[in-house]
């Protein structure tokens, strides 16, 4: 599941929009918006390009991308006041 509102507040802070994204990943606006919000599933390759346009760094991809945000308590927040997962056992 995409955190889609640190995924939309990264294209803020580099200037870029869905349109460039779309470009990026080679697909339509429309599935690219369906992917940001969580509508569409976002494959692996798609994930990684993203996260290259938006120089996610590889240690911070779990807070952008691979979280399961609905359940809140598998969320930690660190010291450098970024959240980050856990597993739930």
């Amino acid at each position: 599941m995409i955190n889609t509102l640190k995924v939309k507040s990264r294209l803020v802070e580099l200037g870029l929009n869905q349109k460039d994204v779309a470009k990026k990943l080679g697909l339509s606006l429309p599935t690219v918006s369906q992917k940001i919000n969580n509508k569409r599933p976002m494959h692996l390759n798609e994930v990684m390009e993203l996260a290259n346009l938006l120089m996610i760094d590889e240690t911070k991809l779990v807070t952008y991308f691979f979280c399961n945000y609905v359940a809140y308590s598998n969320l930690i927040k660190r010291e450098d006041g970024d959240l980050t997962c856990h597993s739930l056992k």
